[in-house]
């Protein structure tokens, strides 16, 4: 497969991101399953979702963008695009992010992307999800992906019953990204060996 034909059947994906080290992919926020009825949620995450604002949600291309991506997951050949997609720029950055925007639909869709991250075993993934419902699905993911489950209330801790895990605080937290605007050097996010991150709310 032609990268222009991958990335004509994914929708495209989120090149040259100056936050992060790698790649990413996005979906419309709006189409989550769980973080649209926190949304409403006074005191949750998603209450101030940052998909909602700034460049995610000013610019009518970036949305659109999004709904194509949404609208072909479906698509047989999604699998072996992204798989196409994600082997063509691994040698720029070897880590890919998941759902900078948007989040994991259905069970058909979750293991859809562990096919892609086992297809593309000197990638590093990573992908956080308010969906409890991947959790009996986890033992199923390939070993360079990290799936980190965020909890739905700002300061509420991160459940044990989780391996990897990633929280909303009013405070410092321990992201980098936020205070600096990039990642820099760390790679946290993407390590197995970090149970939780904590990134101060923004």
């Amino acid at each position: 497969m032609l990268i222009r034909q991958a990335l004509q059947i994914v929708g495209g994906i989120t090149k040259n991101n100056k936050k992060l080290p790698g790649y990413a992919y996005g979906l419309p926020a709006a189409a989550c399953k769980t973080g649209a009825r926190l949304r409403k949620e006074p005191g949750s995450v998603c209450a101030s979702c940052y998909a909602f604002k700034g460049n995610y949600h000013r610019f009518p291309s970036i949305v659109k963008a999004q709904y194509r991506r949404l609208a072909s997951i479906t698509d047989p050949e999604w699998t072996q695009a992204m798989i196409t997609i994600i082997n063509r720029y691994q040698s720029q950055s070897p880590y890919f992010r998941w759902h900078d925007t948007g989040d994991v639909q259905d069970l058909d869709h979750l293991l859809r992307i562990f096919e892609v991250c086992e297809a593309t075993p000197d990638v590093r993934h990573w992908m956080p999800t308010k969906e409890a419902w991947v959790k009996p699905w986890l033992e199923l993911a390939p070993s360079n992906l990290t799936v980190r489950f965020s909890p739905a209330m700002i300061d509420q801790p991160a459940p044990e019953s989780w391996t990897h895990t990633a929280t909303v605080v009013r405070g410092q937290g321990d992201c980098p990204a936020v205070h600096t605007g990039k990642c820099g050097d760390c790679r946290r996010c993407w390590s197995k060996s970090v149970k939780n991150i904590a990134y101060a709310l923004h």
